[in-house]
C-alpha cells in the first residue's frame, strides 16, 4: 500500500512511512500522480454516515498492522521482547474494543520473517539488524494471543519486495538475495525480486507458506505490491528474465501479467493442498483498469493495477483464485478521479456471482491529516463509506489502515464508524 500526504487521495500500507512521516502511497491525487484526466464529480455524499438497513450477523471489520519500517508496530526497533510483546497485545486489546475481529499482521515486510524462518533472516524491524535473533516468536504469539481473544489473523505478506534501500551489501550475510545476485533487481532506491524467475516464483511462495505449514494462522494476505509503481524516468530491468522465459507472448506487459497469475494460482493450490482452511485474499489498489482504456473498467481516471503493476485482479476474482479481495478504496465521497461511490458498485459487479468475498479497504490513516482534503477533515466521513457499501449486497465488511491510526484516531473517525455501524461483536464472515 503507498502513501503520499498531498492532493485528492493516496493510499497506505506497504511503503509505509518512514521516520520523516512519509507512506509513499496511492498514485492518484488530486493534482497530479496518477490521474489520467477523469472529470470532476458532484460530491454524492449520502448523508451523516449513520446505517441504513438491518445489521448483519457476519461482517469483516479488520485492521492492517504495518511492521515495515515500524510503521505500526514495533514502535521502535531493538525493544526488549517482553515490551515487543505487550505493544503487540495492546494493538490487539484495541482491536477487540473497536469491535474488529480480523488483524492482518505484515509478517514478511521485505523478504524477511516476523517467525524463525528456515528461508529468510529474522525481520529488521524487531531488532534493528536483519537477521538478529529477536528472543521470541511474533507470528506464533500473534496467533496465540489473537485467537484467545477471539480475532483472526491472516498472515500479510509482501512477495517481491527485498529491501527499503538498493544496497545489497546491507542485507544479511545469508540473505537469498545476496546468494542469488540475479534474482533482483534495483529500481526507485529499492530492492525487488524478479516476478519473471521462476526460481524466484517458487522461493517466494516456499517463504511464505512456511508460515502456514508451522501456525494456525486464518489466512495469507497478499498487498499491492507486485511488479513495483512506476516511476518517471526509470526501467524495470527484467530484459534478461523476458529475454529467457518471454517466448510466445505478445509483449512484455503479457508475459508481466502471466508471471503474476502464476505466483497467485500456484499460491492458491498450494495453500489448499497443504492447509484446505486457511484463506487467501489479496488487498489490490482499487482501480483495475479504467473505462477510457476498457469497457470492463471503472469510470475512474488514475493509475490502473492491470496495466502499470501487471497484475490483473479481476481475473483472479473470476478463476476463483481468492477467497477474498479488499481493494484499496483510498478515496473520498466525490473524488473526480476515483470516487468511492463509483468503485464500491464496480467491485461488487467484479465478485457478484463468484463466491469470492469482497472486503473495503479504508484510508482511516487519512482522517484528519491536515495535507487531505477537505472531506477528510470530517469525522463522518469514513462513517458515510460504510452507510453507502452497506445497501450494495456483495459488499460484506471493510478493513482500515492502519493499526497505528485505529489507536491515535486523530479526529475520531474510527470511534465515529465504531458508534454508527459496530455496536455488538460479531464474528467475520467465513467464505
Amino acid at each position: 500500500m503507498r502513501h503520499k500526504g498531498s492532493g485528492g487521495g493516496i493510499g497506505r500500507r506497504g511503503l509505509v512511512a518512514s521516520a520523516a512521516g512519509l507512506v509513499a502511497s496511492l498514485l492518484v491525487t488530486g493534482d497530479a500522480t496518477g490521474l489520467t484526466g477523469a472529470a470532476t464529480k458532484k460530491d454524492r455524499s449520502p448523508g451523516d454516515g449513520k446505517p441504513r438497513g438491518g445489521r448483519r450477523a457476519e461482517d469483516f471489520r479488520g485492521m492492517w498492522l504495518a511492521t515495515v519500517t515500524n510503521r505500526d508496530w514495533p514502535s521502535r526497533p531493538g525493544l526488549p521482547p517482553a515490551d515487543q510483546r505487550a505493544e503487540l497485545i495492546a494493538l490487539l486489546d484495541r482491536a477487540v474494543e473497536r469491535r474488529l475481529n480480523v488483524v492482518m499482521l505484515q509478517v514478511r515486510p521485505s523478504a524477511d520473517a516476523l517467525w524463525p524462518s528456515p528461508y529468510e533472516p529474522w525481520a529488521q524491524c524487531l531488532t534493528g539488524v536483519q537477521g538478529k535473533d529477536p528472543g521470541w516468536d511474533p507470528l506464533g504469539t500473534a496467533v496465540e494471543e489473537a485467537h484467545r481473544r477471539g480475532l483472526e489473523l491472516h498472515a500479510w505478506f509482501n512477495p517481491y519486495r527485498v529491501a527499503m534501500h538498493d544496497d545489497p551489501s546491507r542485507l544479511a550475510e545469508r540473505h537469498p538475495a545476496r546468494r542469488n545476485p540475479d534474482w533482483v533487481v534495483p529500481y526507485g532506491g529499492k530492492l525487488y525480486y524478479n516476478p519473471g524467475v521462476p526460481q524466484v516464483r517458487r522461493f517466494v511462495q516456499d517463504a511464505m507458506l512456511d508460515a502456514v505449514r508451522r501456525y494456525d494462522i486464518d489466512a495469507v494476505h497478499f498487498d499491492d505490491y507486485f511488479y513495483p509503481y512506476p516511476l518517471a524516468g526509470q526501467v524495470f530491468d527484467d530484459d534478461d528474465a523476458f529475454a529467457a522465459h518471454g517466448a510466445g507472448f505478445p509483449d512484455r506487459a503479457a508475459w508481466r501479467r502471466d508471471n503474476i497469475d502464476r505466483l497467485v494460482r500456484e499460491t492458491s493450490e498450494r495453500i489448499k493442498d497443504m492447509k484446505p482452511k486457511v484463506r487467501f485474499g489479496i488487498s489490490p489498489f482499487g482501480i483495475w483498469r479504467n473505462s477510457t482504456s476498457d469497457p470492463l473498467g471503472s469510470d475512474t481516471g488514475g493509475l490502473q493495477t492491470y496495466d502499470d503493476l501487471h497484475a490483473d485482479t479481476r481475473k483472479w476474482i473470476k478463476e476463483r483464485w481468492i477467497d477474498y479481495v479488499v481493494p484499496q478504496l483510498y478515496w473520498h465521497i466525490g473524488f473526480g478521479a476515483a470516487d468511492y461511490t463509483t468503485l464500491v458498485p464496480w467491485w461488487c459487479d467484479v465478485v457478484r456471482g463468484t463466491g469470492v468475498h469482497l472486503y473495503v479497504g479504508e484510508a482511516l490513516y487519512r482522517a484528519g491529516d491536515p495535507t487531505a482534503p477537505a472531506p477528510w477533515q470530517d469525522a463522518a466521513e469514513l462513517s458515510r463509506h460504510l452507510t453507502f457499501a452497506r445497501a450494495h449486497d456483495q459488499v460484506l465488511g471493510h478493513a482500515f489502515f492502519g493499526a497505528r491510526d485505529v489507536v491515535t484516531d486523530r479526529i475520531g473517525a474510527m470511534a465515529r464508524v465504531v458508534a454508527d455501524h459496530y455496536p455488538t461483536p460479531v464474528r467475520p464472515p467465513r467464505t
